[in-house]
């Protein structure tokens, strides 16, 4: 065995420039797939946390029907009971109440339709980023029930700054009766999220109540847990057990199913590309220990003529197959977490852009693993050695003349 590895390894570097080149196209392919599955990594954490804690939360518990059709009417079955008991859940960090529904607002130049969601300031504080996205303005800090906090694309559409009066109309819950309030706008953020800041409005949870003629009920408690991995983890008990008495309880892949959906295909993607990859590689491979037989032609005949067997001579073949690897897996790994890392702390400006329903609102950072250095290195070397597999049965199979014939 060390007898092999000693050949192997003095065969390799017969020609250095040619298993250079060699190992440098396999350790970029390496060095790819290391660096795409950091950026897959860092792109679902940037779209997870830029979803759940802007305003979406890491779940939500609605009426059963809610979420599909949005009507005003069907409000969380027992509120203050489940509240309660989610006070004395140990997995639960923080929960806000809310209410939603559709409205128009109206300014002395424009009108346009919003969503309109009833907060309560001081829990809502420490579930979204709300306060933390004004760009103007104070968070429901006067105490005053007609504050309205508005986006700043819907600022400029209703052509309004801080302090102006809108009128905010909504349809009451259980009769549609038409709801108007005067509203002085009090705040304006930016989340750098098109919907939000075009087709949000915020206002006190009583006053939102009010309007809509639902006495205390409440159509949504976003949700934050204790640790982030809750809230993507589709067995876990607590989802069973607040989804019943007509209500659910659900997380964020179920509430974004495009967000998680593209999550699955981008891993599958990275396959796609780890193929497309060490496909073209293989060509490499093949030509590279093809030429290093070539040389040494006249070699194997006399091996094979002074009786040494097929097999010995397509070990020698697939030893330096694998030593190739070594070099090569070497070459990217270096490779790999040296552009990784240094991506990792400069970032990649996709902020604002739009993917499957989410922003990015931060730089987006590769996120490195010690998987990409144990699983991606163990299959290159596993297809290196397979690639081997054609050219050391070639070698297996020649015949002592043709072989000296060859290389003369």
């Amino acid at each position: 065995m060390l007898t092999f590895m000693k050949l192997a390894w003095r065969n390799l570097f017969r020609n250095k420039r040619r298993t250079f080149i060699a190992g440098s196209a396999i350790g970029i392919g390496l060095a790819s797939l290391i660096f795409i599955d950091a950026l897959i990594i860092g792109m679902k954490d940037n779209l997870v946390h830029s979803a759940t804690s802007s305003f979406l939360g890491e779940g939500q518990i609605h009426h059963r029907e809610f979420r599909q059709t949005h009507d005003v009417e069907l409000t969380i079955v027992n509120h203050e009971r489940l509240a309660a008991d989610l006070r004395r859940e140990e997995i639960i960090s923080r929960f806000t109440e809310r209410t939603m529904a559709l409205g128009m607002i109206t300014s002395p130049a424009n009108v346009n339709s919003v969503s309109v969601f009833g907060i309560n300031p001081a829990t809502e504080r420490n579930l979204s980023q709300i306060d933390e996205a004004l760009v103007a303005g104070s968070y429901f800090e006067d105490g005053n029930d007609q504050d309205i906090l508005i986006g700043s694309k819907l600022a400029e559409i209703l052509e309004v700054e801080l302090g102006d009066r809108v009128v905010l109309t909504v349809a009451q819950a259980y009769t549609g009766d038409l709801s108007q309030e005067l509203f002085r706008i009090s705040g304006i953020y930016h989340f750098n999220i098109r919907e939000m800041d075009r087709a949000m409005a915020f206002i006190r949870i009583g006053k939102a109540q009010q309007m809509l003629g639902l006495g205390n009920k409440i159509h949504e408690i976003a949700l934050k847990f204790a640790e982030t991995r809750y809230g993507s983890a589709k067995d876990l008990p607590f989802w069973r057990k607040y989804s019943r008495d007509g209500n659910e309880a659900a997380g964020w892949p179920m509430i974004l199913p495009q967000l998680q959906a593209a999550f699955e295909i981008s891993q599958f993607s990275t396959f796609l590309i780890g193929l497309i990859l060490f496909a073209v590689v293989a060509l490499g491979i093949i030509n590279t220990l093809f030429m290093s037989m070539h040389e040494r032609m006249f070699e194997f005949g006399v091996l094979r003529a002074v009786g040494t067997r097929p097999f010995t001579l397509g070990r020698l073949i697939l030893f330096e197959a694998g030593a190739l690897a070594v070099i090569s897996i070497i070459l990217g790994m270096i490779l790999g977490f040296a552009v990784t890392y240094i991506v990792s702390k400069i970032g990649i400006d996709y902020m604002g852009i739009e993917f499957v329903g989410a922003y990015f609102r931060e730089l987006l950072y590769p996120v490195l693993q010690m998987k990409q250095f144990i699983y991606f290195p163990f299959y290159v070397f596993v297809f290196t050695m397979i690639t081997g597999l054609y050219p050391a049965l070639y070698a297996a199979k020649i015949s002592p003349a043709e072989a000296m014939r060859k290389g003369l």
